[in-house]
């Protein structure tokens, strides 16, 4: 009888934060339509929301019942108060969102319910590793920027009215190629740390990943100017290589690399040089180049604690705020209580998918494929919260489900449709424990 016990209460608690998530969603609509004369658009972008938490609750509870019950709530709770700021900034850009909300929580759920996967992803990975590689080639080829902009970085790849960002969609896959290929080889690999902790010497077998990795990082900065996506996927590599060796000195030998790295693309690209100066020092040119990121710091003070109220700030000063900026137009109108809710609810996600990495000990890939997914998340919302509170150089990222772009709510909502299923799935702990 207990394990049914168990599984009522888990449903109960699932439809308890989709309440939650949907009354919060609810209370930011109602206030940003009180503040417009026409919130018609407002309730329709709710209502998709409604369907999507709806329809994936359902279908989640009905088809794959022992899934972790709180990553698609907070995942939906994220992508309905970005929708809030970003109706409230660029109302057009919220109903763009909203349709690629519907398509993203599509991609969840056939991610999460398709019972071969992962199999699939880690027998196949010089397949889809061969895809990601044509994809970043194709963008460095035909590669356009939706704002028209000469000298914009082309970082898109364009179908019809479409745009999407192939370095997104890489994200997962390069994830799921080095939790393939590490997972087979960490026998080996720890083999070789251990040896290597003896003689003190590196084996080509550590080498020869990080840096492949790092040539990697290196062509997408080069040829990409996308200074966020090179760090974030070294950086989420390195972790991985950690994991799979323990061998301390990888994180050494790859801090000096991105250290080599950063002072090269100081020298060599403007971009770069932008980014660095004002991060050190943005108050001299508060009113030219530094005017985005110095308006983000005046948008925390005039936050406070409890915030100006939702469509009372003025966020709107901040150039792109639903996009790069959309943490300091939230901070602005939610407050100190409001950036606590967000850091907390990418706490709470990133403790659940390394929990899920640690029921698999058993299963190098697994263990890997989980910890890889939910590093990749936290690290990116680490790297934009930092970057706008001018705690490191700005890089560019989105924050994960809340700012807009549908390449992002896509990949993000995909990685936790992963980790959803890699929940479900039969754990050496599990069976231990007789459930």
């Amino acid at each position: 009888m207990r394990p049914s016990v168990e599984l009522q209460n888990t449903r109960l608690l699932h439809i308890l934060l989709h309440v939650v998530a949907g009354l919060f969603v609810f209370a930011g609509m109602a206030s940003i339509s009180l503040t417009r004369t026409s919130g018609s658009g407002v309730w329709n972008a709710f209502a998709v929301w409604i369907a999507c938490a709806l329809a994936g609750a359902v279908l989640l509870n009905r088809y794959l019942p022992a899934h972790d019950r709180l990553l698609f709530p907070l995942a939906m709770l994220l992508s309905g108060w970005g929708l809030v700021v970003i109706y409230r900034l660029a109302p057009p850009f919220a109903e763009r969102q909203a349709f690629w909300l519907v398509i993203s929580v599509g991609a969840l759920l056939v991610v999460a319910l398709a019972p071969h996967i992962l199999s699939w992803l880690r027998i196949y990975r010089y397949v889809v590793l061969a895809l990601a590689l044509l994809l970043l080639l194709a963008t460095i080829v035909f590669g356009r920027n939706p704002s028209g902009f000469a000298f914009a970085p082309r970082l898109w790849l364009s179908l019809g009215a479409f745009y999407f960002q192939p370095s997104e969609i890489m994200k997962i896959i390069l994830v799921a190629f080095m939790a393939s290929y590490l997972g087979e080889q960490s026998a080996a690999i720890r083999a070789d740390a251990h040896d290597g902790a003896r003689t003190r010497s590196l084996s080509p077998r550590l080498v020869g990943p990080m840096l492949l990795m790092w040539l990697l990082s290196l062509v997408i900065l080069v040829w990409q100017r996308d200074l966020g996506a090179a760090t974030l996927l070294f950086v989420v590599f390195l972790l991985l290589l950690y994991l799979a060796s323990g061998d301390l000195r990888i994180l050494l030998g790859g801090a000096l690399l991105i250290i080599i790295a950063a002072l090269a693309a100081y020298h060599l690209f403007d971009v770069v040089r932008l980014r660095v100066d004002i991060w050190l020092n943005p108050w001299p040119e508060a009113d030219g180049r530094a005017y985005q990121i110095v308006q983000s710091l005046m948008a925390f003070g005039a936050g406070g604690i409890f915030g100006a109220g939702v469509g009372l700030g003025s966020p709107g000063y901040i150039p792109v705020a639903h996009s790069d900026f959309v943490f300091a137009a939230l901070a602005e109108e939610w407050g100190l209580l409001g950036v606590i809710c967000v850091l907390s609810c990418f706490a709470v996600l990133a403790l659940r998918g390394l929990k899920i990495g640690l029921a698999h000990s058993g299963r190098a890939f697994h263990k890997l494929l989980a910890t890889g997914l939910t590093m990749m998340l936290f690290v990116q919302a680490l790297m934009i919260m930092a970057g706008v509170l001018k705690l490191l150089p700005l890089t560019g990222v989105t924050l994960p489900f809340v700012s807009y772009g549908g390449s992002s709510l896509l990949v993000c909502f995909t990685m936790i449709g992963l980790l959803l299923r890699l929940s479900t799935m039969d754990t050496p702990t599990r069976r231990a424990g007789g459930r």
